[in-house]
């Protein structure tokens, strides 16, 4: 008898108890793996993007000891770094002696990139070391002897997935706790389906980190919330949540320095849903905030002499006589045009136009930022759900701001997944407070019968992850060529010297996969050029993509002026003519599959 009521009791928690609780995420997990390995296999793409290719190479040096240095040189960096030193030291800029003022024969320090996100990576190369030699005989790494996946971005797509599940999970928990259970589930199951934070999940970028902190604080945030309204607030607890909150706005900035504006948001809604303690609250946040970020800006202001680097000028990148990348690949840009604010607001003004009118109604795949708006209007009976949407609104604003001001040629190279696309961070907020709109229209149409709910409510599923449904149809390429051709760029950079320095028009895929400092082609094949060669360090290769190579023939290649990289390429190849004096006149046997490499001696 003792042993029949065990087992009754054993089969009782398995049904309904713990047991229950233990098989629901045990399935739940096997779901989500499964989702990764079907997305990995047939939509899953190498890196695309220059930030992530860049933010790739600085954590492999990080890993191996080499401090926060970079492979991929930027010219302006170099301007900016050698302007810097020089005014820190006259007396060895006058020296007739060379002196390194650009710092680029050691380790060139990085001046694009904010610290937390190539440091994470970096931790996960030091416990988890890939291979970094190209795959070319290997299943799954290869297919039929050509080259396919490459394995340590696979690893860093892994890593971002895994954060996707922590943004899902976080999603269901600030739902819950803002709404009940059956919003939670609906909200999440519409994030988890969401394509294009899939796409970000393998696309290399930090956006899912960011996307944990700003949800991680949030939570915080409605904790505040909660504790300011009541009769006896805690105070430990307000502050030490208050000092939370400014610390992962440090954090985040940290990650990507345009999410330092959300300071503001922060500090407004400490102040008008604090509490009695409101003014401590608000100013814990900004001191918590400013012994974050504090260092990391020391450290720039004694490396450049500028707080952010070559990223705090994003701004003047795409206002005139900087159209493009122009600003980036200058050695000695003419800087009149940074200090006039007339070109700023050209820039905004263009910008914000094109936001409006189209990113704000494809947030969240554009069906849930439609009821999101909507919603707006709808008062809503939780008073922090009512105050944390305040937030949201608040953050959209700044985000419309800074995304129409910081917009650069990444987001022309790359026009939804980039690090510059900031209001994709508003994902789970839209959906959150889209889905209570819902509901709440759904409970106001008097459905006959629970059945055709469940058929209105997968409906608008169906019609908010549509796009991953159709992704998951048809198999991708998992490569990204053009212009990236992985094995090529090994090749080239396995000719090379570690010490020897290549100029590419694809810099940071020269630094990620070949290991070699890579300088960007100069706005110019003359005079800049020649500038970087003769005065800062000899270049020893020269390796152009179909980037340049598919210049348009009239425009780009013969009216673009003597001294394009248009023109140079049309010259070498249909004339066989380099220009007179041109230090690279070596050129492989073989033929590359993804362009043209120039070298000053043979090397093969």
């Amino acid at each position: 008898m003792f042993i029949q009521e065990r087992l009754q009791a054993a089969i009782h928690q398995l049904e309904l108890g713990f047991g229950a609780r233990i098989i629901r995420w045990l399935l739940i997990s096997v779901a989500l793996v499964g989702m990764m390995v079907c997305y990995d296999t047939r939509v899953y793409h190498a890196f695309n993007s220059e930030e992530a290719m860049d933010a790739a190479q600085l954590a492999r040096n990080l890993s191996e000891g080499h401090g926060y240095t970079t492979d991929f040189i930027r010219p302006f960096s170099l301007y900016l770094v050698k302007k810097h030193n020089q005014a820190a030291h006259p007396a060895e800029a006058a020296s007739t002696n060379f002196v390194d003022t650009a710092q680029i024969y050691t380790a060139h320090p990085d001046l694009a990139n904010a610290p937390l996100y190539p440091m994470v990576l970096a931790g996960i190369m030091k416990v988890w070391t890939p291979q970094w030699k190209v795959e070319r005989h290997k299943p799954f790494w290869s297919e039929g002897g050509n080259f396919r996946r490459y394995q340590p971005e696979f690893r860093i797509a892994i890593l971002n997935q895994l954060l996707l599940f922590a943004v899902v999970a976080l999603t269901f928990q600030l739902t819950r706790k803002l709404f009940d259970g059956p919003a939670a589930w609906l909200a999440t199951t519409i994030t988890l389906g969401s394509a294009l934070l899939w796409k970000f999940s393998v696309s290399g970028l930090p956006t899912m980190l960011l996307m944990v902190t700003f949800l991680t604080l949030a939570w915080c945030l409605v904790k505040i919330e909660e504790a300011g309204r009541a009769e006896l607030p805690p105070v430990r607890s307000l502050f030490l949540f208050a000092l939370m909150a400014g610390l992962l706005t440090g954090l985040g900035m940290l990650t990507r320095y345009s999410f330092g504006w959300l300071i503001v948001p922060v500090v407004i809604f400490l102040v008008l849903f604090g509490g009695s303690r409101r003014s401590g609250l608000a100013v814990a946040a900004v001191l918590a905030f400013g012994l974050v970020v504090s260092p990391w800006i020391v450290r720039n202001l004694s490396v450049s002499g500028t707080p952010f680097g070559t990223a705090g000028f994003a701004a003047a990148e795409g206002i005139t006589g900087f159209s493009g990348s122009r600003l980036m690949q200058s050695i000695n840009p003419d800087m009149t045009a940074v200090y006039w604010l007339r070109p700023y607001g050209h820039k905004l003004i263009d910008n914000l136009s094109n936001i409006l009118q189209g990113d704000i109604f494809h947030l969240a795949g554009g069906w849930m930022g439609i009821l999101f708006f909507a919603g707006l209007l709808l008062g809503l009976r939780n008073a922090a759900a009512r105050r944390l949407r305040y937030f949201a609104v608040m953050c959209l604003g700044v985000f419309i701001f800074v995304q129409a001001l910081g917009q650069t040629h990444v987001s022309v190279a790359n026009p939804e997944v980039n690090t510059e696309n900031v209001l994709v961070l508003l994902t789970p907020f839209v959906v959150i407070f889209g889905v209570a709109f819902f509901l709440t229209l759904l409970d106001q149409m008097n459905l006959p019968s629970l059945a055709i709910r469940r058929v209105v409510i997968s409906l608008l599923v169906i019609l908010a992850t549509r796009g991953l449904l159709s992704t998951n149809i048809t198999k991708e390429p998992t490569i990204a060529y053009p212009p990236y051709y992985p094995p090529d760029i090994q090749e080239i950079s396995g000719w090379m010297r570690p010490d020897e320095l290549i100029m590419s028009d694809v810099p940071w895929a020269v630094a990620w996969y070949g290991d070699r400092q890579c300088t960007w082609t100069t706005i110019n094949s003359q005079y800049e050029f020649y500038a970087l060669n003769d005065y800062v360090k000899p270049v020893h290769g020269l390796y152009l993509t179909l980037i340049t190579l598919n210049g348009k023939l009239m425009t780009e290649c013969i009216q673009g002026g003597v001294e394009s990289w248009d023109n140079f390429v049309f010259k070498t190849l249909v004339a066989n003519q380099l220009p007179s004096g041109f230090p690279l006149r070596y050129f492989p046997e073989e033929t590359l599959m993804s362009g043209m490499f120039l070298t000053d001696r043979q090397r093969w």
